[in-house]
């Protein structure tokens, strides 16, 4: 069984994982903050896979232990995928703005919606995946915060060059129980909340165009199988090389 948190958009990476790990034959427990998430469910059932959707707001510490212990109730849960965060319907936006402007607040919720959210998945999850001797953790992150940065997206940065930092240390923890923990960094994605800008963005990278969520979704899918086995504590950039550009004028 496979549990798929921000999976609420159609378009999005996180159902884009849910639907590779239910073609591969996996029961799927998608999570988001609205009762869409039913209707990405019912897609992947549609189409012949076995999957759940979870209303779930994982800021809240009881209504994450209360998913995961219903979730891990119903069978063996074999991977988590954490991809909550961003923008979530429901959850409100992430505060944009420079670091001097951001009030206490703003940069309290940000790191609650991109870092908290998944600390406390992570931490309902591990004892189960513990016990049963397995478990494979994708911590879904940015290249903004552990490889690069931008202006007004301080709170943010933060949050995800944290989330890489959560994957590394809980590795080493868990790695003698057979659990692997490791994070991906996507760069410029095509998904329906994508900016115009972020779209030209992904035009000048090296492979000249924005990457797409599948594309994402092979990674997590990779990370979170068994043959990565001897993978853990890193992070898999998946940005078509842009953070190998040095020099942006000339190309």
């Amino acid at each position: 069984m496979a549990l798929v948190t921000g999976a609420g958009s159609d378009g999005g990476i996180g159902f884009a994982a849910a639907r590779r790990f239910a073609r591969a034959g996996m029961h799927v427990v998608l999570v988001a903050t609205s009762d869409r998430i039913h209707r990405r469910a019912a897609e992947l059932v549609i189409e012949g896979g076995s999957a759940e959707g979870a209303v779930c707001d994982l800021r809240d510490e009881a209504a994450v232990g209360a998913l995961v212990s219903s979730v891990a109730s119903t069978g063996r849960l074999e991977v988590l995928v954490n991809n909550a965060g961003m923008t979530s319907v429901g959850a409100g936006v992430d505060a944009a703005g420079l670091v001097e402007e951001l009030t206490l607040a703003e940069w309290d919720d940000t790191l609650a919606r991109n870092l908290t959210t998944s600390f406390l998945v992570c931490r309902s999850v591990v004892p189960i995946m513990r016990a049963q001797g397995y478990g494979r953790i994708v911590n879904v992150a940015s290249t903004t915060g552990p490889v690069s940065a931008f202006e007004r997206a301080g709170g943010y940065a933060a949050a995800k060059a944290g989330m890489v930092g959560l994957t590394r240390a809980l590795s080493l923890e868990v790695a003698s129980a057979g659990i692997t923990v490791n994070a991906i960094a996507p760069g410029w994605i095509d998904t329906p909340s994508a900016t115009d800008g972020e779209r030209r963005a992904g035009v000048a990278s090296p492979v000249g165009r924005s990457g797409t969520a599948d594309e994402v979704a092979a990674a997590i899918e990779f990370l979170a199988g068994r043959d990565a086995s001897y993978i853990t504590g890193t992070l898999l950039l998946v940005d078509g090389g842009n953070h190998v550009v040095e020099d942006l004028a000339n190309r």
